[in-house]
């Protein structure tokens, strides 16, 4: 499953970094691979932030279907 965040992000099970199902973040324009407790800075004005944060926010000016959403929380809750 592929779900696109913003233009540049993307949580996906497809690329050969998941294991097992588990989303990971990518930056499409980087290539970049992001798990969950990672920390990136998604974009400038937003400083440095864990991956799982970054998600959640960008997900939250998505409109996501509830297969999309169950997905986003899967990355967001990994390890609570």
């Amino acid at each position: 499953m592929q779900v696109n965040l913003r233009s540049s992000w993307e949580l996906t099970n497809e690329h050969a970094a998941s294991s097992y199902g588990q989303p990971v973040l990518v930056n499409r324009g980087s290539g970049e691979i992001f798990g969950p407790g990672d920390i990136l800075t998604p974009y400038p004005s937003w400083g440095f932030m864990i991956a799982a944060e970054a998600v959640e926010r960008m997900a939250k000016t998505k409109k996501l279907t509830y297969d999309e959403q169950i997905f986003v929380d899967r990355f967001v809750n990994f390890g609570k």
